[in-house]
């Protein structure tokens, strides 16, 4: 379960609740990953530096939401405004490969990255994806501009061998801002229509439907059916289109469409697999959310389900934690990795907090050569210093992380630290010292 969120969030600071913008109170399953697509979020440069030193606080707010959930930030590109994060459940981390991002500038004949793409691309239990964050150029007059700059974005490379081009992925999601206007209809019938729901008499001057119609490499691309008001321009913090001089015309500027190589269309309608096809798309939801006005865009989501015949059954890596950690002693990890895995002198195994945020975000690590203190054919053995290990204990994981893949490629079950006893009691001495010193000082002054 993938839910895919755009938003143009207009340079404002992240709002004070995304429950519902991340379902995060469905009944239903909860979701395997989230891919957050943002467009304009604060690129001023003093702002913009300080970001590329240190996560930026859209990345930072949505880690603070989603870790407690059992989801760790997969990867994030950022382009001046254009920011995508991915998000992943702990238990697929193993099975996802290959991970590379890429950016294409095409603001200012390609030297400015206040339009263009970001792009993320991975393997995901064998089977390639991307996910595309664009934003492009606005107004009502330049359709074909918009057309020029996607085309471009599609033809960018991913550096590293044997990765496919974007459109050879196996599965292709193009998201963002796009800036597709409603043409030819005047702002009254348009605002008309909105008011009395019947957005179908829109859905034929969308410039995106138009042009989906007449030019060949979009019409691979699908969209689910556009049942909610167009999402753009709003007066801030309100429900009501733009009431400045301007008048901006609404639109549907904010979209989310997928594509499927070599896509079965019967197949994917009955809900099977043909022989060929191991991998479809199911739209499950795809809605606005009106609740959020932080910016004159409100936020796009699609709830997708994605059907895999996994080609990636077996972690490259297992590992577990030896016997009852502790920080009174040094404690030991087993693991085996598979015949063809590609180790290097520079893979390290990271004990980090469940609710852990990134790769970074470990507690301690240990080198798996220059920590190794057994090995055979079947497993190894490494060891971490009792001084690295929490003395308050707590709930961990430990995640093996691959030099050649930049990835994690192994994770341990969720595991007890038990507290250090010593330092407990050192602690409870300390209290009662400090209990029995108080109790004799207010003794002392009521004598007094």
């Amino acid at each position: 379960r993938l839910h895919l969120v755009t938003w143009n969030v207009g340079t404002a600071s992240p709002p004070p609740d995304v429950t519902s913008l991340l379902q995060l109170d469905s009944l239903g399953p909860s979701m395997d990953m989230y891919v957050i697509g943002l467009q304009e979020v604060n690129s001023r440069i003093t702002n913009f530096l300080s970001d590329l030193a240190f996560d930026d606080p859209w990345s930072i707010f949505f880690m603070t939401v989603l870790s407690p959930l059992g989801y760790i930030k997969l990867s994030s590109v950022r382009m001046q405004g254009l920011l995508l994060l991915i998000f992943v459940k702990h238990v697929h981390l193993p099975f996802i490969r290959d991970i590379h991002t890429h950016y294409t500038r095409t603001g200012l004949y390609g030297y400015w990255g206040n339009k263009g793409g970001v792009t993320i691309r991975m393997s995901l239990y064998g089977h390639t994806i991307c996910f595309m964050n664009c934003h492009l150029p606005a107004h009502m007059e330049n359709t074909e501009q918009r057309l020029d700059d996607f085309e471009k974005i599609l033809e960018m490379q991913f550096e590293g061998e044997n990765i496919p081009s974007t459109l050879d992925h196996d599965v292709l999601f193009w998201f963002g801002d796009l800036n597709f206007r409603i043409a030819d209809y005047g702002i009254h019938f348009v605002r008309e229509s909105i008011n009395n729901k019947r957005y179908n008499l829109l859905w034929e001057k969308d410039q995106l439907n138009m042009a989906k119609k007449k030019e060949a490499f979009l019409q691979e691309f699908i969209e689910g059916p556009l049942q909610f008001k167009p999402t753009y321009k709003f007066d801030l913090y309100s429900d009501v289109y733009d009431t400045s001089e301007k008048k901006r015309k609404p639109a549907w500027t904010d979209r989310i469409l997928w594509r499927v190589k070599n896509l079965c269309q019967h197949a994917a309608k009955e809900g099977q697999f043909s022989e060929e096809q191991t991998i479809s798309v199911t739209l499950n939801n795809y809605v606005s959310h009106m609740s959020y006005g932080i910016s004159d865009h409100k936020p796009v989501t699609g709830t997708f389900g994605l059907e895999l015949k996994p080609l990636l059954s077996d972690p490259l890596v297992t590992l577990n934690p030896e016997g009852e950690w502790n920080a009174e002693h040094d404690v030991l990890i087993n693991y085996s990795a598979v015949p063809e895995f590609p180790s290097s002198a520079w893979d390290w195994i990271g004990l980090f907090k469940v609710t852990f945020r990134h790769v970074n975000d470990y507690v301690t690590y240990a080198w798996v050569e220059d920590d190794e203190i057994s090995s055979n054919k079947d497993s190894k053995q490494v060891y971490m210093s009792a001084a690295e290990i929490p003395d308050m204990g707590g709930e961990f994981v430990l995640c093996y992380y691959s030099n050649n893949l930049q990835s994690i490629v192994g994770i341990s079950q969720p595991f007890q630290i038990q507290p250090n006893r010593t330092l407990i009691g050192r602690d409870l001495t300390k209290e009662e010292n400090n209990w029995t010193w108080k109790t004799d000082n207010l003794e002392s002054r009521e004598e007094f």
